[in-house]
């Protein structure tokens, strides 16, 4: 297979805090204003998940719609699975977001055992691409434990939120251009702290303004930032600019793959 997933370009960045706004906004759009309810709208979800990443799975190539597709399914997944926690189990959130820590730390640790990597440029395997996806699935839900957590559990407000994980984020960026944090780890990093950063944003714009939010509905920022997603996914598909010359792919490919031939075929 070629590379599964794209370049990491500011477009990258756009449509990921995006998705993630769609994410939550979407998940309580369906639970509480078409009320299927947490559970009934977990299972709906879970099912559409399960059907993408399949499709995902099966392409030979990163395909712009499928793979961003597949994103955004996961991150509205991501918060229910910490949405059951705490509604449905009443598991505390700081707890929530310390086990999804560990969790993370886990599938990092074995996906590296494994592979001797964490590059998201060495996806060329199913195995690999496995391990991607479920490292992806718990930064979502880690990032909807600590985000809520930061702004329930800890009473900060939602535009508070906002600029604390932007923040961080800000901050990853400079560690990583002045070299003190390795290409991997900020990216890691900044894709966590994406997550509730867009939770942020999406309760800002949708909360009542008694709670600090702007009480824009549901479906009109679903709509503006699905069509924003859309009409990126469409320049991206036209342009290719976050995917690699094929000729670099394969040489990228070549140099993962060769350092260990057994993997070639994992």
């Amino acid at each position: 297979m070629l590379c599964k997933v794209p370049e990491i370009t500011l477009y990258f960045w756009i449509i990921k805090i995006l998705a993630t706004t769609v994410g939550e906004t979407a998940a309580d759009f369906l639970n509480v204003n078409l009320g299927f309810g947490l559970t009934g709208t977990s299972l709906v979800m879970g099912v559409l998940l399960v059907g993408v990443l399949v499709y995902q799975l099966v392409k030979k190539q990163y395909v712009p719609w499928v793979y961003w597709l597949t994103v955004i399914l996961i991150s509205v997944v991501g918060t229910l699975i910490t949405d059951n926690l705490t509604d449905n189990l009443g598991v505390p959130l700081w707890i929530s977001t310390v086990a999804f820590t560990a969790l993370l730390a886990i599938t990092f640790f074995v996906w590296h055992a494994s592979e001797k990597t964490l590059s998201i440029h060495s996806i060329f395997t199913t195995r690999r691409e496995l391990f991607y996806w479920a490292a992806i699935l718990v930064t979502f839900a880690l990032g909807t434990a600590g985000g809520d957590f930061a702004t329930e559990g800890l009473n900060f407000g939602y535009l508070e939120g906002v600029l604390i994980f932007g923040g961080l984020i800000a901050a990853t960026t400079v560690a990583y251009y002045s070299k003190v944090f390795g290409s991997v780890l900020a990216f890691w990093i900044a894709y966590i702290l994406t997550r509730p950063l867009g939770a942020s944003i999406g309760d800002l714009l949708t909360q009542s303004p008694q709670d600090g939010g702007l009480g824009i509905s549901d479906w009109a920022v679903n709509a503006v930032f699905f069509a924003v997603i859309v009409a990126l996914i469409a320049y991206l598909s036209i342009t290719k600019v976050d995917q690699p010359s094929e000729e670099e792919g394969e040489a990228r490919r070549q140099e993962f793959l060769g350092r260990n031939p057994a993997r070639a075929s994992a």
